[in-house]
Formats: C-alpha cells, structure tokens, sequence
C-alpha cells in the first residue's frame, strides 16, 4: 500500500526559530520513539519528497506510478542497495548515490548540503518529484530528509521530525541524531 497524503508546505522565518533551543539528544530520541506515521514501503512524507526501503527502490513499477522523477539512494554502494544509475536507466529518472553506513560512528553530515541540494534542484524541476531511500527508509534517508527541511525548508530539527514522522515512522540512529541537532545548533546561529 502506498500512502500518498498531502502535506502543507510551510514556510518558517527567523521568528519561529527566535524562542527555539535544540534539544537535548536523548530529548530528541524521545520524540523518535513516539512512532507515529506508516511503515509502508514508500510514503510521501512532503510535497513531492518520497521515502521508502529497498523493495520499493528495485520496484520500477511503483516508481513509475508515483511519477518520480529523481532517486537519492542514501544506502548507494556495492556493500548495500546497489542499484546505481545504471539500474534505473530504462526510467527517466536522475541518480544520485550516496555511500552511507548505518552505524553511529558514520559521519553522514559530510553529505547534507550535496543531499539537500539534489532534492531542491528535483523539486524545482518542472513535475520533479524525489524518492529517497536507504535499506529501511527510516535512518540513512530519514537523515537527509530532515537535513533538506532544515536548510531549504527552514524548519527546525523537532519541526522537520514532527513532519516527517507524521507519515512515515522513521528513526535515525543515535550518530545521525546527534549530527541533525549539530546541523540544527549551526542554523539556529544564523
């Protein structure tokens, strides 16, 4: 089952940010383990951001349903989801991979902003509409996801995990937690 509802798109200025503090990690596994959206194979968790596993990533079919025009494989590489641009080359589709480990000592914060910046040039697209995934869709592509609401979208860490989790049950693991509320400790300073 695909779960394809509608989210709002809103806008944050420095106001909401004026009385935020990040919280403390083990506040903000707390609101991780709140689990509340799906555990489909893929869910659209923001207008036009789809996250999903490795079923629906080697699922061309569903792709192609869904309209999606740009994959971030945040789970790339030959020990993980080698699907590759390669894989995908009877779709018109752009690639992106990132070789990322889910492990707490894996530093993913060295690809936000090239993350972040594929997912805003897809949604810029005319039509553009991104599916990112790891092996879960919950921790490797849940992080970028949160790191593209965070630096394009203006939301706060808590704000982009409220979003997200809203429609699909995600959960980073404790590193990448910890380096979403860095990232969110930076933004906040500006």
């Amino acid at each position: 089952m695909i779960h394809a509802e509608n989210c709002s798109s809103k806008k944050h200025g420095s106001e909401s940010r004026h009385h935020y503090e990040t919280p403390a990690l083990s506040e903000l596994q707390r609101l991780v383990w709140n689990r509340g959206g799906s555990d489909n194979h893929v869910d659209q968790v923001w207008p036009n951001i789809y996250l999903g596993d490795a079923w629906a990533a080697r699922s061309k079919r569903i792709l192609q349903s869904l309209g999606v025009t740009h994959i971030l494989n945040a789970a790339d590489g030959p020990y993980n989801i080698n699907t590759g641009a390669r894989y995908y080359r009877d779709l018109p589709v752009q690639y992106y991979g990132v070789q990322a480990f889910d492990d707490t000592s894996f530093d993913i914060s060295i690809f936000f902003y090239d993350a972040a910046d594929f997912i805003h040039k897809a949604l810029k697209t005319g039509g553009g509409k991104v599916f990112v995934h790891c092996a879960m869709g919950l921790s490797r592509s849940a992080t970028l996801v949160l790191a593209y609401l965070m630096i394009y979208e203006n939301l706060t860490l808590v704000e982009a995990l409220k979003a997200v989790d809203s429609h699909r049950g995600i959960c980073p693991n404790t590193g990448f937690l910890n380096q979403l509320r860095a990232l969110d400790l930076k933004l906040n300073e500006k």
